[in-house]
């Protein structure tokens, strides 16, 4: 499966497609969010992901008990409004944050949250959706994506079977074809043994999508681990310093560790190759000769038998093949043959 985001080939036979998540780490400054985009250029990541909200348009200002994180989260102890004021990209930033992200040469799209922010985004012409994995729910928002016939990517993180396929048959009921589905553990930072990668390659057998990845995890291990497993997608929070703050921040990777993922997923890419049994000219040529071959191991006379006394199957590869050492035993030499000579038909009578 192969589609496009932008200029950008996704999917079976395409590079992995590098997502770096600007999110919350801007903490609110312009100026943070523009250095956040030049430096994901610099790690190799092909695009950079915003989110489209406003605290109004994701909850109410309300601080009682349904309103208070309490889940164990980095965020305990704040109402989702207050998160979220913190959090939210300003609407004016994003068309400024697109073209500069796109003179970078990078993709820029986003993760709208309500029907608002989808004609807001329309209006900057993205070239793709992001669905979060808390709005796979939300079938009116889905539907309305889909109306404006763009690739969509979405996360699968608080996501039963059942949310997925019926956001998949919504999605193709309005002729989405192009869609990517990304494997995502909803906790935040998330422990390794709760990636359980394996889905990967099942999500894409299942389900027919382009499979990827969407990391909460600390450090590299999960996404280069889910390119090797299939994924064509790999997302991953993003931020200039952790020590500064922010309300991702904790989970996310500094430059230096996501060039090393940028690097690590291109590693991994050349490693992985095709399905080929075929041994290089190169390795013929050169490793072949360290392969097992039929020598003379004690200097023989014309007539003598050969026994496995006199020949045996040992390194280097310049004899006969192994295999033809049960049909040589008992054959007479046909000439003298010295002490590590490599056994050839012409020295057998």
């Amino acid at each position: 499966m192969q589609f496009r985001i932008g200029e950008r080939l996704i999917g079976d036979h395409a590079p992995v497609f590098i997502v770096a998540e600007m999110s919350a780490n801007h903490q609110q400054d312009f100026d943070v969010a523009v250095k956040i985009i030049k430096a994901a250029k610099k790690t190799g990541a092909d695009a950079i992901k915003m989110q489209t909200y406003t605290p109004d348009s994701l909850t109410i200002d309300c601080d009682n008990e349904y309103f208070s994180l309490k889940q164990g989260t980095i965020w305990d102890g704040q109402t989702l409004y207050r998160l979220y004021q913190k959090a939210y990209t300003p609407w004016e930033w994003q068309p400024k944050l697109k073209q500069i992200a796109e003179e970078e040469g990078m993709i820029c799209f986003s993760t709208p949250f309500d029907t608002k922010a989808v004609d807001f985004l329309e209006g900057m012409n993205v070239p793709a959706y992001k669905i979060a994995s808390f709005e796979i729910t939300d079938i009116p928002l889905i539907e309305y994506i889909a109306t404006k016939k763009k690739p969509v990517l979405f996360s699968t993180g608080v996501a039963t079977i059942s949310d997925i396929d019926l956001a998949l048959k919504t999605l193709r009921n309005k002729g989405i074809a192009d869609i990517v589905l990304l494997k995502c553990t909803s906790e935040y930072p998330a422990p390794l043994e709760a990636a359980n990668l394996r889905t990967i390659p099942n999500m894409a057998e299942t389900f027919r999508v382009v499979p990827g990845l969407s990391d909460h995890t600390l450090g590299i291990t999960v996404p280069l681990t889910a390119v090797a497993l299939g994924a064509k997608v790999i997302e991953k929070h993003f931020t200039l310093d952790r020590s500064a703050g922010g309300a991702d921040a904790a989970f996310s990777l500094e430059p230096e560790e996501f060039t090393q993922m940028v690097q690590g997923i291109r590693e991994c890419e050349k490693a992985l190759g095709e399905v080929n049994y075929t041994v290089a000219e190169s390795t013929l040529k050169k490793g072949r000769v360290f392969s097992r071959s039929l020598f003379v191991i004690k200097d023989m006379e014309a007539g003598e038998l050969f026994t496995s006394e006199n020949v045996r199957s040992i390194r280097p590869g310049y004899g006969l093949h192994p295999v033809f050492l049960r049909d040589i035993l008992g054959k007479k030499a046909r000439v003298d043959i010295r002490f590590g000579t490599p056994l050839h038909w012409d020295l057998v009578d």
